[in-house]
């Protein structure tokens, strides 16, 4: 039986547990596929970096409930163990938005949409729960005995205690929890050495940790000792024992558009680096071949690429190189102008800007495509959208309802004048305004990051795009 490790509210080491875990069934030669429920970039780069395996997002309202399921089935396949981190708290999550209200009652009587307790009855798997124990003593019998009782559809499996201080500390915990009965899976005392720094929109990503194989050895050290592997054991329980008990949702291939690969450059480097692994799956899939490629170190675009995919990241860190790398700018602008289809996503489309102002205020010249100017700011926009196509563009027909996420600390200073979306707070029909450029038909540039996993129709659109008028340069240098 794989396991969902749940946090009792945001904050309490949930990433922690997870990578400690990960840590250190990987150094005991396991296989171990990781998934992440909800939109988050981030924590699924420090799995993919302890396991080797891309971990992947499970979020109902980027791609469905039917889609969490095949996903799941499909990459938890052939592997021993799977895991999963949570979101948040347990129960956290966001109203239904579906018009049937009786729907929601039976469904969701008490677990929000998209919270990890959803993921949990979703794929009928076991619960450990972390608490933070660090201000606790008694008190942590109640929190335990309120997260088992909420809803009896979640079954909560044992508990991790994080943040112990001392022995009597930990033996004033377990005596609170006795008269539960409930397990106590594994223990983390305060570890002050063991520590990820972070920033603005979270932790600081993988490729920016020289020391972090270091902190990943120090995780399974610790992963070796502070878990009760013998209760753990039994519920991670491997696929292959399991055999055929978990029926595999039906998961509908795609065919490749073309018989000829068609080349598509992919920004990855420190400043871009925010991608679904599903989405690049897609795109495989449908006959791209993806080459991989850096703004900030690369003089000149790959040779032949007839698109480009910018996602999210962080250019406002590093705006200095990608301001001063004036020879890939340009080939971007002439690239862009000239016709070819790009899709740039948060951080993609801010580079897009003709300047990235940081959070000192220094200004920075960008690609200049979009005749904007992105500003770092203080205040966060996070939430789920739906969004409406306003026009016709490079991956809509006018009319179409899609769902994504925004999380940024950026705002445009010049909105556009012909914006590709309207767009929504998903669970109401409370106005977030206009949002995206369609300045140019062969270019996507928004805020909305988007998955792809229950909508292939969006980069087949994007790929047959390509194949019905090829992009030929004529003034872009390329390798």
């Amino acid at each position: 039986m794989s396991l969902i490790i749940a946090g009792e509210r945001s904050g309490v080491g949930k990433t922690t547990v997870t990578l400690t875990l990960l840590s250190s069934l990987y150094r005991h030669k396991k296989q171990v596929q990781s998934f992440k429920v909800g939109p988050d970039y981030i924590d699924p780069m420090f799995h993919q970096h302890v396991t080797g395996r891309a971990c992947r997002n499970l979020d109902p309202v980027l791609t469905s409930e039917a889609y969490v399921q095949q996903c799941f089935s499909r990459h938890s396949q052939g592997v021993d163990y799977a895991l999963i981190e949570g979101v948040m708290g347990l129960f956290d999550g966001v109203k239904w938005s579906g018009e049937d209200k009786e729907i929601a009652k039976n469904i969701f009587p008490l677990s929000s949409f998209a919270s990890t307790a959803h993921i949990a009855r979703l794929l009928d798997l076991p619960v450990v729960l972390v608490i933070d124990c660090s201000r606790l003593s008694g008190s942590v019998a109640a929190i335990a005995y309120g997260y088992c009782s909420f809803d009896p559809g979640i079954k909560i499996a044992g508990l991790v205690l994080n943040r112990v201080g001392s022995d009597r500390h930990l033996s004033l915990l377990k005596d609170s929890l006795e008269p539960l009965q409930l397990p106590i899976i594994g223990v983390l005392r305060r570890q002050d050495n063991i520590t990820i720094p972070d920033r603005h929109l979270g932790l600081i990503p993988t490729e920016e940790l020289p020391e972090l194989n270091a902190v990943i050895e120090r995780l399974a050290d610790l992963g070796d000792t502070c878990f009760d592997w013998e209760k753990l054991l039994p519920l991670l329980r491997s696929s292959k024992e399991e055999g055929q008990a978990r029926t595999a949702a039906a998961y509908t291939s795609t065919s490749p558009l073309s018989h000829s690969p068609i080349r598509i450059g992919v920004a990855r480097d420190r400043a871009f680096n925010f991608y679904y692994q599903d989405n690049l799956d897609l795109l495989q899939e449908l006959g791209a071949e993806l080459v991989f490629w850096s703004p900030l170190e690369d003089t000149k675009l790959p040779f032949g690429v007839q698109g480009m995919y910018f996602g999210g990241g962080f250019p406002e860190i590093f705006a200095q190189q990608l301001a001063e790398n004036t020879n890939t700018r340009d080939a971007i602008r002439t690239a862009i102008l000239e016709g070819m289809p790009t899709i740039a996503e948060c951080g993609g489309l801010m580079y897009l800007c003709e300047e990235v102002v940081d959070f000192e205020g220094k200004s920075w010249p960008m690609v200049g495509v979009l005749p904007t100017t992105a500003v770092m700011d203080k205040r966060l926009t996070l939430g789920y959208r739906r969004a409406v196509a306003l026009s016709n563009s490079l991956l809509f027909d006018a009319g179409t309802t899609v769902c994504g996420h925004e999380f940024h600390r950026s705002r445009l200073i010049l909105e556009p004048s012909q914006p590709l979306f309207k767009t929504y707070r998903y669970d109401s029909e409370e106005f977030t305004g206009h949002e995206g450029w369609s300045l140019l038909e062969n270019l996507h540039a928004s805020y909305v990051h988007m998955h792809w996993g229950a909508t292939a129709e969006i980069p087949q659109r994007f790929l047959e795009k390509i194949i019905a008028k090829p992009f030929v340069p004529t003034l872009l240098n390329c390798d």
